[in-house]
């Protein structure tokens, strides 16, 4: 890591030294982010099967990490300009693996961003090539389809005028991770891409900002398909998004008889009302539908019969946003409604599918704050609404002493799926405690017997203009439905004892 870092500020000092300063100006920006948490992000707390207790997880419940982001633009004028983010990944302090041991000479360095901007001449149209952070239009709460700070995508944006303007964006997220399966090499990188075309419609009036937007996807049938090596030992498992398929990745990643193609597609309107100011309102509403990529049995794990299920996966998601600014704060409140499973896995799910997901109404479960690894309490869940709703409320941006804010929010969960779809559960903690730090992860699965309660606090103070001290508590009160859930994993009986989480967090961030 130290070569690298070194290299690359030398190559800086040599291109400013031998380029004339008047054709390319670099700017850098970066981010330094050191954190001390403590939490249990688990709602989970034993398993107990035929063969006696489990510890759910063995996680540190005390974590000390930093992340480092390092940008450089080259700049060649107005058109043209160039972009690269080094980051150097989370570490944690005492890991070897990750740079953190004594010594710290981990391999941690990444290249997250790698993009160019150019602007074709004579026109308002621009184009970015690239590795690029790529977000669906959203408001009141985040993207629930796609915000991912990278995919290979290419970008055309043009302003028609000050009040309309497109985005037109296709993006590959999964290519050529597919490596047969041990036995016919012929079949490797075969059909294993997922593309994506969107089109954004940015409106912007007085008072009311419109997004209207859709976005079609094309998967092979090898995208999301498990690896193995010519022994067939299993080397992998799924490469690509388990929340596009039917049921928390319960839909086979080795299902043996696939369509060449699947299609998918998304849809979404975000919206937000200004007219009343210092009123504000934003509404989005989201659907999303992944075409069937085979059928396959599905166990039901508490009765022990087999079913037939389909891989289709198709949903619908409306979130809301109402808040009033005032001299000392922004109270608020917000609430979401998603369409979950019914009790028939013939007809596939009716969950919304996603991409790569971030939801920010909280921040325990949610991703709001900082948050960048799934233990010691910097938790980021890159959530997806899918198949829950839930209702809060908020007071933002407190603020009664200088330089110090503070935000609290208290939201209750709830489930829309069916009761009866725990019973297809081999995995209570892949279902209702799974949810991860992982993109390729579905999210928390809520039946409509089940609820969560979350607190949060979020307090910040501006030391100086690029420092800030960030200290976050959450408390997430558990309320599964003991009388669903012990149907799951078996009709031996694999009961769980559930848990409430929670987490307290420390960061302190230079930005520049």
């Amino acid at each position: 890591m130290k070569k690298l870092m070194t290299l690359i500020l030398a190559a800086g000092l040599f291109v400013a030294g031998t380029v004339p300063a008047s054709a390319i100006e670099f700017k850098a920006q970066g981010e330094w982010l050191m954190g001390f948490g403590v939490g249990e992000g688990n709602l989970i707390n034993q398993i107990r099967t035929a063969n006696g207790k489990q510890k759910a997880d063995n996680d540190d419940k005390f974590s000390a990490m930093q992340r480092v982001r390092l940008q450089l633009d080259a700049v060649a004028s107005e058109n043209l300009s160039g972009t690269v983010l080094f980051e150097l990944l989370e570490t944690t302090w005492g890991n070897a693996e990750s740079g953190g041991a004594l010594g710290a000479d981990g391999q941690i360095v990444g290249v997250l961003n790698a993009y160019i901007d150019w602007a074709v001449p004579n026109t308002d149209l621009k184009v970015r090539m690239g590795l690029q952070p790529i977000e669906m239009p959203n408001v009141a709460g985040g993207s629930s389809i796609l915000n991912t700070d990278a995919l290979a995508a290419v970008t055309l944006n043009y302003q028609f005028n000050e009040n309309v303007g497109a985005t037109l964006m296709w993006g590959r997220p999964y290519n050529d991770n597919y490596t047969g399966d041990g036995i016919d090499n012929r079949k490797n990188n075969y059909l294993d891409n997922l593309d994506l075309i969107a089109l954004s419609v940015p409106i912007t009036f007085d008072g009311i900002e419109v997004t209207p937007w859709i976005m079609y996807g094309i998967i092979g049938q090898n995208v999301g398909r498990n690896n193995y090596d010519d022994a067939g030992n299993l080397t992998d498992e799924y490469p690509g998004p388990t929340d596009l398929f039917a049921f928390n990745g319960v839909a086979p990643a080795d299902l043996t008889r696939r369509h060449a193609n699947t299609s998918a597609f998304w849809a979404g309107l975000p919206f937000k009302l200004s007219f009343w100011d210092p009123l504000n309102i934003e509404v989005d509403l989201n659907y999303g539908y992944v075409e069937s990529i085979g059928r396959y049995d599905l166990q039901n794990t508490y009765t022990g019969a087999w079913k037939r299920a389909d891989s289709r996966r198709e949903g619908w998601l409306a979130k809301a946003l109402i808040e009033y600014k005032m001299d000392w704060g922004t109270p608020g409140i917000f609430g979401w409604y998603a369409s979950g499973d019914d009790s028939n896995p013939k007809n596939g799910s009716e969950r919304l599918p996603a991409i790569e997901a971030k939801g920010n109404f909280t921040s325990i479960m949610g991703d709001d704050n900082y948050g960048w690894a799934s233990n010691g309490g910097f938790y980021d869940r890159t959530l997806n609404y899918a198949g829950t709703w839930g209702i809060g409320l908020q007071l933002k941006e407190m603020s009664f002493v200088e330089d110090l804010s503070h935000t609290f929010r208290v939201a209750y969960w709830g489930g829309t799926n069916s009761p009866e779809m725990a019973k297809y559960a081999t995995d209570p903690m892949a279902w209702n405690a799974g949810y991860s730090d992982s993109a390729t992860t579905d999210g928390l699965y809520l039946t409509r017997n089940d609820g969560l309660l979350e607190f949060n606090l979020i307090n910040k103070y501006q030391m100086y203009e690029n420092f800030e001290i960030n200290l976050e508590l959450g408390y997430m009160v558990n309320f599964f439905d003991d009388d669903t859930w012990k149907k799951a994993g078996g009709n031996m009986g694999s009961i769980y004892e559930k848990q409430d989480a929670w987490k307290a967090q420390l960061i302190f961030a230079y930005s520049f």
